[in-house]
């Protein structure tokens, strides 16, 4: 799953539909997420990849999340969750 470059709040259904099909067409392993386009981003964006990990370990599954901006992982940070998430810049 590839984040587009803008992802905030004006984008979270859309965002939610871009993880349900990735979900979905793998049904197995890891779900790979590339955050590397991401130039507008806001703390939904920490709610939607919390919720992409709920999803998919519901399932019995992994997110991976790379190319991750550096302002993210400090907001990541910033709100205690960075731990929860694997995050990789």
């Amino acid at each position: 799953m590839k984040l587009p470059a803008a992802a905030s709040i004006e984008q979270g259904s859309e965002m939610l539909g871009l993880l349900d099909a990735a979900l979905a067409a793998e049904s197995a392993g890891t779900l790979s997420i590339d955050a590397s386009a991401l130039a507008n981003f806001d703390t939904s964006t920490l709610a939607l990849l919390l919720e992409a990990q709920r999803r998919a370990k519901a399932q019995g599954r992994e997110i991976t999340v790379n190319g991750v901006p550096h302002k993210l992982v400090e907001l990541a940070r910033l709100y205690g969750v960075e731990e929860l998430l694997p995050l990789a810049e």
